[in-house]
């Protein structure tokens, strides 16, 4: 009989301590406790991001991701066990690029035109570009997405350019300031941002091939000047994304040196490609 109620006593102690601690859940848990609880799989996850089925890098992205968002740019993993949903990127710069029409769905989704860098930065009004990128991030957050792949804010170095047209002005002065107003605009709606092409990314033609070779000077004062006072004046709150060229030669120190998170004023969150040096 002693021996029955011990086990008795016992049996639900042991319950107690088997039961598994709930893991920490986004928007009740600090950040830092969420990444501390997550595997390293987990991490990789978030950062690697979804695969986009028949994409080699060439060409728009637009209509490769058909979940969540048709015609979005693609999205990041889920992790529900976590309160972390996906996020949904979408093309840019010159306005939303998702698909107008669905699969069952009588409803269409056409998006705002909006003016090209170019002529927005033919202004020369910080505060016009603000309330055109206000306009844009509106339009990012009623379709769904959270993440629009803009502002672009290479150099137009050469008239033959394929994407110049997404870019301000061969003057990185003017291309900062005009990057930084339209993150500060596009963000006002919630939405976040997604500075391009980081850097020195100047033709369309084979650009996964290119070897671009610049050096230090003409890279810091030309090439990087625009993204940093973007950065740095327009706080973007996601990612800024690398260039498509192969390589980036600048000599010595290596790139990812010579773009130093604190030179740049990025924060952790983003996301730099450029140590491909070899």
């Amino acid at each position: 009989m002693k021996k029955l109620l011990i086990a008795l006593f016992l049996f639900p102690v042991t319950l107690v301590v088997a039961v598994p601690s709930a893991k920490p859940r986004l928007g009740e848990a600090p950040v830092r406790k969420i990444v501390a609880a997550m595997s390293l799989e987990e991490k990789a996850g978030l950062l690697v991001g979804t695969s986009m089925e028949g994409y080699a890098g060439e060409g728009a992205v637009t209509g490769r991701t058909l979940k969540t968002v048709p015609g979005s740019a693609g999205t990041t993993h889920s992790l529900e066990s976590y309160g972390i949903p996906t996020t949904v990127m979408a093309d840019g710069p010159a306005g939303l690029r998702i698909d107008p029409e669905r699969a069952g769905d009588a409803r269409t989704y056409f998006c705002t035109a909006f003016p090209i860098g170019t002529m927005l930065a033919s202004t020369w009004d910080e505060a016009a570009i603000e309330r055109c990128g206000a306009a844009m991030g509106n339009e990012v957050l009623e379709y769904g997405c959270d993440v629009i792949l803009g502002p672009g804010m290479n150099i137009h170095r050469h008239p033959l350019c394929g994407r110049n047209f997404e870019y301000y002005s061969e003057d990185p002065l003017l291309s900062g300031k005009c990057g930084a107003a339209m993150v500060r605009g596009i963000q006002s709606q919630g939405v976040g941002t997604s500075v391009k092409h980081f850097a020195a990314n100047n033709q369309e033609s084979m650009r996964l091939q290119n070897d671009a070779r610049v050096s230090q000077r003409a890279l810091r004062e030309i090439y990087l000047r625009g993204f940093e006072i973007a950065v740095k004046e327009g706080r973007p709150w996601t990612v800024v994304l690398q260039s498509y060229q192969r390589t980036l030669h600048a000599g010595e120190p290596r790139v990812a040196d010579l773009c130093s998170a604190r030179r740049m004023g990025l924060r952790r969150s983003c996301r730099v490609g450029l140590d491909r040096k070899t």
